[in-house]
């Protein structure tokens, strides 16, 4: 098994409640400076990690689109 950085082993990993076990969900988990994320079937294998505004910008854009969608 590949080394992990020891902040993505102690992660608190996350899945989104309305996640279905269908095998096509992703996990997040944050620290400070970061939002990681992975494929919840393999958590031992790679992690893309964002810069936290990123993320924010990115759920606020999903957000938004959510809004518009439903109208």
């Amino acid at each position: 098994m590949p080394s992990m950085d020891v902040s993505v082993v102690c992660a608190g990993w996350r899945k989104a409640s309305r996640s279905v076990n269908n095998g096509q969900c992703v996990e997040v988990a944050s620290t400070r400076d970061a939002v990681m994320v992975r494929d919840s079937v393999s958590p031992s294998g790679p992690v893309v990690s964002y810069p936290a505004a990123t993320w924010q910008a990115f759920l606020a854009t999903a957000k938004a689109s959510a809004a518009d969608i439903s109208r």
